[in-house]
């Protein structure tokens, strides 16, 4: 795949990208080596697995990024006016020639907190790519593994075709949407542009807008249709109103309740596209008009030797009616003896999401095209996968993020990171280990701690190692790696996806995928963790002072209010005794 440049993207960045780069520039830190990793903490829509996407525009931002003078000039216009001219000169310097970008396979499956991409490189640089990165990578990725699911469910059989352009945040929304369902698994797009710019497979039928755009046969112009071995037109419009008296009756429909306007619609667009022929028939009533038309129209385009390619339904139960369409089908077919017929695609659509799709998969249907738009581009279970990019490593020392939240703690330091396989010859575990470590070799035992339960060893025994993460961009123009087609990334998602155990691919409660570190990594995780702690707790001694002394002059008045009360309460009994005896 070409790799198209991507010259206007060096501002889409956050502003505060560029205030924390004037710091590093005044503190003279610009460039000192920095690692930064991005990942995501969970895997999204409460999956077991998500998919790593958008290596290749990451690439192709990367080959293009440089500040140009109208760039320079517009940051110079809304950063404080203080900043030092200097600062803009060095701006003009910058590029991606020192970077160093280490990423998973485009397609491969990933897991939390396991990183998608791992960038080195001049600390002010890599700290300006950051919001870009994660723009690039995150929706990319959520639509690749959305897609996945709705492929999961549908089976490997049935056709899926993306048609969300409509529906999707805006035209790059669209286009991305597009091009990342068909990595995850979908067949087709309905997006033209999308077609025209990276080469996926398009498909459409009609709207209902078509349909209702015709009231009689007399709007039917032209009616005559070349046979497919003929030479001579045919009036085909009285082949088709012939076979339609045919159909009702076999069917047990009356013809006069049959929509006409219908019926020529679909007559004018058989005649326009007589190899084509795709039905929609739910405009008015499916099987009291819809499919009667339909199967007249197929069947007199069978006639001239012409096979329709599908029938479609948008709205109403569509597993329900795809059997009964079916079985029209499979009449029609013993009928009239047209074998073929029995087995017209039946295409369905209507706000299809995952979990009416796993409805339609187990009610055993006859279903062939699955059109999803909505809930493929727009992933409304999980608008967005939540990926971050942190530092790991700065000036050759590891860098740990250390709060309050356990999940969003980081792994520190220069790390590679294993797919380990077991005998089945299934992943079950991502090991990550720090660079200057041995890797793990196949049939050896190694000890591992699992992250989250990190407080016992366990070893494991992998029957084969991959390494995850190859280098796909170094030395600023230079691509290490190949990239590969559309195509190619869309089959490596499946050889991909099919060397992950069925548990973890479950769509609802899956099993946990274990990804751990190796001793090393972590006693340092945990020395740098203890060393942060006890900086924070000579913090909180130094505020808790106060609060002591605070507290001990409560503790004294309490004492003291004590020490009144039984003053009184001794002299309330004294008195009393001294009044009893002057009574006696």
């Amino acid at each position: 795949m070409e790799l198209g440049r991507r010259d206007s993207l060096a501002l889409l960045t956050d502003l505060y990208q560029f205030t924390m780069a004037y710091a590093y520039w005044r503190a003279g830190r610009q460039r000192e080596p920095a690692e930064f990793e991005l990942f995501f903490r969970r895997c999204p829509f409460q999956g077991g697995f998500a998919l790593s996407a958008g290596l290749g525009e990451c690439l192709a931002f990367l080959r293009g990024f440089r500040l140009r003078e109208p760039e320079i000039e517009y940051l110079q216009s809304v950063l404080p006016s203080t900043m030092e001219t200097a600062f803009f000169d060095y701006l003009r310097t910058v590029d991606a020639s020192e970077i160093t970008v280490s990423s998973a396979p485009e397609g491969s499956i990933v897991f939390a907190t396991v990183p998608l991409l791992q960038v080195k490189g001049p600390l002010l640089v890599v700290q300006l790519l950051e919001t870009t990165l994660l723009s690039l990578v995150s929706y990319a990725s959520l639509v690749a593994t959305n897609a996945a699911r709705f492929r999961m469910l549908a089976g490997p059989n049935k056709k899926l075709l993306e048609l969300g352009l409509r529906r999707a945040q805006g035209p790059d929304g669209g286009l991305s949407a597009s091009k990342y369902s068909y990595i995850g698994g979908f067949d087709w797009t309905s997006n033209v542009l999308a077609g025209k710019l990276y080469g996926i497979p398009v498909r459409g039928t009609v709207a209902h807008s078509y349909i209702m755009s015709f009231t009689s046969l007399a709007e039917v112009q032209p009616q005559t249709l070349k046979p497919l071995d003929g030479d001579e037109p045919v009036d085909f419009l009285p082949i088709a109103e012939s076979w339609l008296r045919q159909v009702c009756q076999t069917l047990q429909v009356p013809y006069d309740r049959v929509n006409h306007g219908e019926l020529a619609a679909f007559v004018s667009y058989a005649i326009a596209f007589p190899h084509n022929f795709y039905g929609l028939v739910d405009t008015y009533s499916v099987m009291g008009s819809g499919v009667p038309n339909f199967c007249a129209v197929a069947l007199a385009l069978n006639q001239l030797g012409y096979r329709a390619v599908g029938i479609r339904v948008d709205s109403g139960d569509l597993g329900k009616q795809a059997r009964e369409i079916r079985q029209v089908l499979r009449t029609c077919s013993a009928n009239f003896q047209v074998p073929w017929f029995a087995t017209i695609p039946i295409a369905v659509s209507n706000d299809v999401s995952e979990r009416s799709l796993e409805e339609l998969m187990q009610e055993g249907n006859e279903i062939d095209v699955i059109g999803i738009g909505t809930n493929v581009v727009t992933c409304p279970l999980q608008p967005s996968l939540g990926c971050v990019y942190k530092l790991v490593k700065v000036n050759g020392c590891s860098k740990l993020k250390l709060t309050e939240d356990e999940e969003k703690m980081t792994i520190p330091g220069s790390k590679v990171v294993y797919r380990l396989y077991a005998a089945t010859g299934l992943a079950f575990m991502d090991l990550m280990a720090l660079e200057e470590e041995p890797p793990p070799r196949a049939g050896q035992e190694v000890a591992v701690r699992l992250l989250g339960r990190s407080e016992v060893a366990r070893s494991v025994t992998p029957t084969a190692v991959e390494i995850l993460h190859r280098i796909y961009f170094k030395d600023g123009q230079q691509v290490c790696q190949a990239l590969p087609s559309l195509l190619e990334i869309k089959i490596h998602t499946q050889a991909s996806l099919s060397m992950l155990n069925p548990a973890h691919k479950r769509v609802q409660d899956p099993e946990p995928y274990q990804v751990a570190v190796t001793e090393k990594l972590h006693f340092l995780l945990s020395d740098l963790r203890r060393s942060s702690r006890v900086n924070k707790q000579g913090t909180k001694h130094m505020t808790r002072g106060p609060i002591r002394r605070q507290n001990t002059f409560k503790s004294r008045w309490r004492e003291a209010f004590v020490c009144v009360f039984w003053v009184l309460l001794c002299s309330l009994w004294a008195l009393r005794v001294t009044t009893c005896t002057y009574r006696l």
